[in-house]
């Protein structure tokens, strides 16, 4: 898993009828200590999250997990909302 933040989301008029129903978010990566790393991603949501919240995202077939027995064509879901973290220091 992977942490991340919302900073928008994706509205599709048309789009694979498997993907009804689904939100799509985008998600800046993060490091442990909540700094930006990487590119943006489009993730499906299967929590509910919202803007400027602070989540766990999976990748690869994994992703698609939270819907079954509904087949989601996915790479990449959240799957948390987190409330904290700490980072202890080394």
């Amino acid at each position: 898993m992977i942490l991340g933040r919302v900073v928008g989301s994706v509205w599709s008029t048309m789009k694979a009828s498997n993907l009804d129903g689904q939100r799509l978010l985008i998600v800046q990566p993060l490091t442990a200590e909540l700094k930006n790393t990487g590119k943006r991603v489009i993730c499906t949501d299967a929590t509910g999250a919202g803007a400027g919240e602070l989540v766990y995202w999976c990748r690869g077939r994994e992703s698609s997990f939270p819907f079954l027995p509904k087949e989601v064509p996915t790479d990449a879901t959240i799957v948390a909302i987190i409330d904290s973290v700490d980072v202890r220091a080394k």
